[in-house]
Parts: C-alpha cells; structure tokens; sequence
C-alpha cells in the first residue's frame, strides 16, 4: 500500500498520509462535452503548532517536510530567539489533526516571550490590534550592510534554477518556493511550501542550522514580494530580494530602510530594481 493509498485499518498509515507533503485526489475533469474520472496530486497543508517551552505559541498551516527548519527559521523571524544556538532542540509529534513542533528555548527568551504574550491578550476591541501589537507587528528591520554585487544574468540564472528545483510544485502546481543563490546565481538551497512566507522561514531556518553566510548571496521568491518577506530576508541577514511578480509599496520602502536590494518582475532576462540599484553589476 503507498503513501497516497494508505490501509484505511491502519492508523499510522493513515495519519501518514494526511501528513504528507504530497496526496492524490479523485476528481472529474471536464474537456468540452466530455468527463472522465482521473486521479489528482494535490499539494497537503497540514496545522503545525509551534510550542515553545510546553507552551503553545502559533498555529501555522504549512507543507509538512523541512519542519525543523520552518521552527528555526520562524523563531529567528519572530525574535523569539537572537540566533540558532538558542533554538536548542525541536521535537515533532505527529496527532491525528496535525503536528505539534516542542522548541526549547534559553529561560530568559522564554520569560521574554511570555510578556509579549501578555501584552498582545486583554485589549478592548478586536483584542490584538492595540497599539503595542501593531509596534510589535511592524517592527524595525535590521539594517542590512554588505551584499554580493551581481549581474543581470545571475538573476536570470536564479530564477530558473528556482522554477527547476520546485519538485512539489511540479506535481501539484499549488507550492511556492524560497532559494538561496551565490552572486553567479547557482541554487545552493530551496525550500517549498504552500505558503510563501513559511518557505521562507523554511529556507532562512536551513541557512542558520547549516551555518551558511547569508551575505554572500541572494534570495529568490516565486511569488509577489510582500513587507514579511522584506522583513525576514532582513532579519536573516540577507542583503538582495529577487521576486518573479510585484512588490507591495510597504515592501519597497521597508526594503529602503533595511538597506536591501528589491528586484521583482525577475522573467527570463527582464527584471525592475526598485532599490539599493548600487549591488548591480551594469
């Protein structure tokens, strides 16, 4: 019995399935006046509850692989954690309705964290959006220095490397993917997942646990640029963004701010620079 066929007796199998990255799907597909039954390969997001300490944080709904690295990468995102040592140890278990992912974390940052909480809960209105929760949404980023200079044709390079090495997204068609290019654009990591912003903690996570320096190359996204991806490549330390679609306004002035490079519309050998145009190589 496969993955996308599990014996339904089996609990294990059962539970594997709905946790796999990957599921077939039975549907009726219409071409003009006919329709035929067919089998279809979906892309599978699952609940994944971030604990930190014993204590649940968020619930995120994500591709189920890489996990370890969407933990570390999200805490790093988040500031739950100042650096990779501190994330030190995950634990996955897998429930019938998800899977919960147990951080421990130094006393301190949890103690922290648990205030943040505090001050996020008990406000009139809609609850979470006071002004401690807006300042804690829309933090600073961290000021980016340094970055690789690179060509129009490293881009280029990038973004079919980044359309080439989406193995989910071929079979499914419904993934996003986030990679880390050298300056000659060569892939060196990627990460998939529904979601786009969750591939990027997948991505930034796996840069951290790896010890890889995020300055010496730049990021590639396969979907619009929004203001978290900004803030996240940020907080990585990483100093070039290229999108293949848009960028919101908020993501191009919080880009300016943070000092990084904003490339988007990156299609074949076509791309816009929005900012920092000065890593370019003319």
């Amino acid at each position: 019995m496969d993955a996308a066929h599990p014996d339904p007796d089996d609990d294990d199998s059962d539970r594997a399935f709905r946790h796999a990255a990957l599921v077939e799907r039975a549907c009726l597909r219409r071409d003009g006046d006919e329709t035929a039954p067919v089998g279809d390969i979906l892309a599978n997001e699952v609940a994944i509850a971030l604990v930190y300490n014993g204590v649940s944080h968020a619930v995120m709904m994500a591709s189920p692989l890489d996990l370890e690295d969407f933990a570390t990468g999200f805490s790093l995102a988040e500031g739950i954690v100042g650096t990779i040592s501190e994330v030190r140890d995950i634990t996955r278990t897998d429930h019938d309705r998800g899977i919960s992912l147990d951080i421990d974390i130094p006393a301190a940052r949890f103690a922290r964290l648990k205030e943040r909480r505090r001050a996020l809960t008990g406000r009139t209105g809609c609850g979470l959006c006071g002004i401690d929760s807006l300042d804690e949404a829309l933090r600073p980023p961290p000021k980016v220095a340094g970055g690789p200079r690179i060509a129009a044709g490293a881009i280029a390079r990038a973004m079919a490397g980044l359309s080439a090495g989406q193995v989910l997204n071929r079979e499914s068609h419904a993934v996003h993917a986030a990679a880390f290019a050298g300056p000659g654009g060569d892939i060196l990591l990627l990460r998939e997942d529904v979601g786009r912003h969750n591939a990027v903690d997948k991505l930034t996570g796996a840069l951290a646990r790896r010890g890889i320096d995020p300055s010496g190359g730049f990021l590639a996204v396969t979907s619009r640029c929004s203001f978290e991806i900004v803030h996240k490549a940020a907080t990585a330390g990483i100093a070039v963004i290229a999108a293949v679609s848009a960028p919101t306004d908020y993501a191009v002035r919080l880009a300016e701010e943070a000092g990084i490079t904003l490339i988007a519309f990156a299609r074949g050998h076509r791309h816009s620079i929005y900012t920092r145009p000065e890593r370019l190589i003319p």
